[in-house]
Formats: C-alpha cells, sequence, structure tokens
C-alpha cells in the first residue's frame, strides 16, 4: 500500500477519487485475507476481520488527509519553488459552468477554516500537528503488524 500512497500530497480528492481509494482498499483487504468476491462477504465483516487481524488500523483516505495536511504546512513554512507554485496567483479567470474542485478546497474542507487562516496557523508548527490530527481524525501512530 506505500506504493499506493506514493505523491498521494499532490492529489485534489473528489467524490470519485475518494470512492476509488476506499475500493482499492478493500480489494487489499479482501487479498490479504482470502476472501474471495465469489464467497459474498459484506463490506462490514471484511473491515470486521481485518480490526481483528491487526487490531488498530487507519484506513487509507485518513492517511492521504493526513500527509497533505503535513505537505501543505511543510512548504507554508519553508520559502521554495513548492511555496511559490501554491500561493501563486495564475493570470485570467476560470471556465464557464461548474468548477472543477481545487487542491485548496480539501485544505479548507478538512480544516474548516479560510486558506489566509491556514496560511498563518501553519506558521506554529506544534499548532499545524495539531490541527492535522483533529482534521484528519486519525489516531496519532499507525501500528505495524509486529506490535501484535
Amino acid at each position: 500500500m506505500l506504493i499506493f500512497l506514493y505523491a498521494c500530497e499532490s492529489w485534489t480528492l473528489n467524490a470519485d477519487i475518494e470512492r476509488r481509494i476506499r475500493a482499492m482498499e478493500m480489494r487489499c483487504y479482501r487479498r490479504l485475507l482470502g476472501i474471495s468476491y465469489k464467497d459474498h462477504t459484506t463490506y462490514e465483516e471484511v473491515s470486521r476481520r481485518i480490526e481483528n487481524a491487526i487490531r488498530l488500523h487507519v484506513d487509507l483516505l485518513t492517511i492521504v488527509r493526513q500527509r497533505k495536511l503535513k505537505w501543505y504546512g511543510h512548504t507554508t513554512r519553508s520559502s521554495g519553488l513548492a511555496q511559490t507554485i501554491m500561493q501563486g496567483i495564475v493570470n485570467g479567470g476560470r471556465r464557464r459552468g461548474r468548477q472543477k474542485k481545487r487542491w485548496e478546497e480539501n485544505i479548507r474542507e478538512w480544516t474548516g477554516l479560510e486558506l489566509r487562516n491556514t496560511l498563518r496557523k501553519a506558521e506554529d508548527r506544534e499548532e499545524w500537528k495539531a490541527m492535522v490530527r483533529r482534521s484528519s481524525a486519525a489516531p496519532r501512530r499507525i501500528p505495524d503488524l509486529r506490535d501484535r
């Protein structure tokens, strides 16, 4: 699953991508547990078996959110090309019709703050780490299989 998470910080998550992430995660769990689709095992049953096998686990969507929020805080505190691109303004307008979701809209949804307020909060590293924990609603540590 680590290969799946490569460069996930740059993704713009919309409903379709979130659905695909959950489906891929469930396929991996079914494969790990040796459950075939022919068995007609429900999502809840697979989740219960995974929790029994791993104990405390964090779903992939939460990990993606955590990584994206951490990267946002990191680039906000730095002074480099990534910050210039992330906070830069492109001349021109957006197209007509329903607009596609932008990367920073994910940050706004998860933190509940306007972009200028998140920039201010991200300057304080400890405060931003606390914000990431609250916003992603995930446990602090992802347990390893060796911890059983």
